[in-house]
């Protein structure tokens, strides 16, 4: 009876263990070539870490966070780490679908755990179905007090939900950055974005030294009647639609401004308040624009509570050969493909 006994437990151990690696992505690769890292070159950012998360597959945020991360850790000082989506390859891969049609698959953002030392976060992903243990430190970073600056699709940077609670209750990407995407407002590709600063809020310190904005990232809808733009939130900057994608376009104007970027505070389980700053523009053709990239890098400092040392002339040049790719998804005519993590150094 022992001797039957025993081998059962091993088999129904091996089948437990087997349900539980089951959807979770594979790697081949070694760890430390899945992630980029930046040392911070002296500034006011010193032995502050930036972590920065590229994973959606339209807007080219793999060209987009490691540029940042080079303004960051060399103009500012900031030790930046960048993480990616990757495929089973362990390569940058913009081209895996999301959703999967197959609903046990994952995607798989290596690195996450570096978010439990990150002083600030940037945040670009679209629909991404992670294992639990990999949304576990998104989580975590939620209660953390910590600052949150997310990107265009973040508002809908999770497939099925966020799977976050707060007081036993499910918490909506809505409800934690004032906002998610409801449509396409200008025309999707056609239509490119002139931000106008909100008159009353100019001297925001996220909005310090900025002049143009501009971008050939349309205009999310991101509120409506059943739901306002919210009382907790303090509105940035409008977006107008223009009538095509060219910078000297004139305004769309059957189609009104809409908030585009704009903050809060979110408190988590530990009670604990993050500044959040929500910019539902940031493709990588629209961080060309210096208005983009100074309200990003701006924001940086605001949610450390570096205000005061924020400076109007403060250098966001652009460092190397920046060449982004067009939005879209079609991958093949964009020249968009899976490359190794070190391409994108």
């Amino acid at each position: 009876m022992t001797r039957l006994f025993l081998p059962c437990l091993l088999c129904m151990a091996l089948l437990n263990d087997l349900k539980a690696q089951q959807g979770k992505p594979k790697l081949a690769g070694n760890k430390s070539d899945l992630w980029l890292t930046y040392e911070g070159e002296g500034g006011l950012g010193k032995e502050k870490h930036v972590v920065l998360i590229a994973a959606d597959q339209e807007y080219r945020s793999e060209q987009s966070m490691p540029m940042l991360a080079k303004i960051l850790s060399k103009h500012h000082g900031f030790d930046c780490t960048v993480l990616f989506s990757v495929n089973e390859k362990g390569e940058v891969d913009p081209t895996m679908p999301a959703p999967f049609k197959d609903k046990t698959k994952r995607h798989n953002i290596p690195g996450l755990g570096h978010l439990a030392k990150a002083d600030c976060v940037i945040w670009l992903s679209r629909f991404m179905h992670l294992p639990q243990d990999q949304m576990q430190h998104f989580h975590d970073y939620f209660d953390s007090g910590k600052p949150l600056i997310a990107l265009r699709t973040a508002n809908h940077g999770f497939w099925g939900g966020v799977g976050y609670k707060k007081g036993g209750k499910n918490v909506s990407l809505r409800q934690m950055l004032g906002g998610t995407f409801m449509g396409h407002h200008g025309g999707w590709h056609r239509e490119a974005t002139r931000g106008v600063i909100v008159p009353s809020n100019r001297k925001h310190p996220i909005l310090t030294g900025v002049g143009d904005i501009w971008g050939t990232s349309d205009v999310y809808r991101c509120h409506n009647d059943k739901n306002p733009f919210p009382e907790d939130c303090t509105s940035l900057v409008l977006g107008q639609p223009l009538i095509n994608l060219k910078k000297d376009a004139p305004p769309n104007t059957k189609k009104e401004p809409l908030p585009v970027a704009w903050t809060k505070t979110w408190t988590g389980n530990k009670g604990r308040g993050s500044k959040i700053f929500h910019f539902t523009m940031g493709s990588a053709v629209d961080f060309e624009n210096e208005g983009v990239r100074r309200m990003t890098v701006n924001a940086v400092y605001w949610g450390l509570g570096l205000e005061k040392d924020i400076k109007p002339d403060s250098s966001i040049t652009i460092i190397g050969d920046y060449k982004p790719l067009k939005a879209g998804f079609n991958y093949q005519k964009l020249g968009v493909k899976p490359r190794k993590v070190g391409y994108y150094r």
